[in-house]
């Protein structure tokens, strides 16, 4: 009789298998997909000079070619069913003493449609760039809001010449903003004179038909991504280093967001309550009808991740923060994500009841909880216990681990061409059965 040996497979010579299997939770891809388009090192990229101003409002239909540099001056608005195209590789430079910003009309469009190898570049217009250096860019659409009047004001001072040109929201589900594909928005996020901050790119009230897929935001002194309102399907998004949230949904949004990632770091990161996800069905309940739908999220592969040097010494004098938080009225469900890093991991309204009615509405599955002080608490309640045993079932499958960041994903060291899928062993143990 011939005894049993455990027989060594190494998944290395069977590299079609191993992708599936090392890609389970996160950001996925059978080939690493930020690689070329996206740039961590984007303080010592050097852009050439404009040769080229867009300023005012933009009322006929308008091309920007990659042959010139732009300079965005001031707050420029795409009006009157109006579309600016955009050629990949093109430059737009935000300018600094004038605060710029870019806002697509509600019935205008975008179209930037760039390239893995070519993508397009909204930046900062000064020498040395810093966060919040320009405004950011403003997608407004006539998708559907939950606020009390089926249209609604955006809160920020643009100061356009009408206040319609600032009007986001209405009855199409459907409605199409155009394209933004393969762009990257730098050095965004500048201070509002009300205190608050404007973001790397903002989609208010925008349709399922807009096309939102590998957008890179970076250095925003602002949230990365903010979603009011309106139906959107978003792809392969990236945030770096925002100073604040890297994706934020309010006002009845309904969003899918799936294969995206957010790095956070304590050094890059403004004092105070900030989320990697911030998720609200408002701000002030009075300002919401009750009768209209309440924010959503449906995310799928999220890799959300704390970049330090001495993480732990980060969380113990306050300058990492938790990886997503939850205002009452909201509800998601999160799939097949990492969240590495925080402290804690979730955050729930203390204003939320904790029963079955509203776990129900809050999923977690096959998720991985990685190197987190402490998992899922409600805000300023310490004992978690229900939560733990609710979303700690096996029934969600979901994980908690301890992995260093170099355990735990392929290479997070090397920004000039970092890969954040996940690592797993790809040595496998088995024993045949008997001859």
């Amino acid at each position: 009789m011939k005894k049993n040996y455990p027989i060594v497979i190494f998944f290395l010579l069977f590299p079609f298998l191993c992708l599936f299997s090392q890609q389970e939770k996160g950001i996925n891809g059978s080939e690493n997909w930020l690689n070329i388009w996206t740039e961590f090192n984007s303080s010592v990229v050097k852009y050439p000079e404009p040769t080229q101003i867009i300023s005012g409002k933009i009322t006929k239909d308008t091309k920007l070619y990659k042959k010139e540099t732009y300079l965005l001056l001031g707050n420029v608005f795409v009006t009157d069913s109006t579309t600016i195209t955009i050629e990949p590789g093109t430059i737009i430079l935000g300018d600094y003493k004038s605060k710029a910003s870019l806002v697509i009309t509600n019935g205008s469009k975008i179209i930037a449609e760039g390239t893995q190898t070519d993508p397009i570049v909204f930046t900062s217009n000064r020498d040395v760039r810093k966060a919040g250096d320009w405004g950011g860019i403003f997608i407004l659409g006539n998708a559907p809001v939950n606020t009390i009047d089926e249209q609604t004001e955006l809160e920020y001072d643009l100061n356009p010449s009408s206040s319609k040109m600032i009007l986001y929201g209405g009855s199409e589900v459907t409605s199409n903003s155009g394209v933004i594909k393969y762009v990257r928005i730098e050095y965004a996020g500048k201070r509002a004179k009300n205190k608050s901050y404007f973001n790397g790119l903002t989609l208010a009230g925008v349709g399922s038909l807009t096309v939102l897929e590998n957008i890179m935001v970076s250095y925003s002194e602002g949230s990365s991504f903010q979603v009011l309102g309106g139906n959107t399907d978003l792809y392969q998004l990236v945030s770096f280093r925002a100073k604040r949230n890297d994706f934020k949904f309010n006002f009845g949004a309904q969003s899918i967001l799936s294969n995206s990632l957010a790095i956070k770091s304590p050094y890059h990161t403004a004092s105070g309550k900030v989320s990697s996800i911030y998720i609200a069905s408002y701000n002030e309940k009075e300002e919401v009808d009750p009768t209209k739908r309440s924010t959503y999220l449906d995310a799928n592969n999220l890799t959300l991740l704390v970049l330090s040097k001495n993480l732990e010494n980060d969380k113990k004098i306050g300058l990492v923060h938790e990886a997503m938080y939850v205002k009452e009225g909201a509800s998601f469900s999160i799939n097949k994500s990492i969240f590495s890093g925080f402290n804690p991991a979730v955050v729930l309204d203390n204003k939320i009841h904790i029963n079955n009615e509203n776990l129900l509405k809050m999923q977690f599955t096959n998720m991985y909880f990685n190197n987190c002080k402490g998992n899922i608490f409600t805000e300023e309640v310490p004992n978690n216990e229900d939560l733990e045993n609710w979303y700690g079932n096996n029934a969600f499958s979901n994980v908690y681990a301890r992995g260093s960041n170099s355990e735990t994903f392929i290479d997070v060291d090397n920004l000039d061409n970092p890969d954040f899928r996940l690592r797993i062993n790809k040595i496998i143990a088995i024993s045949l059965p008997e001859e």
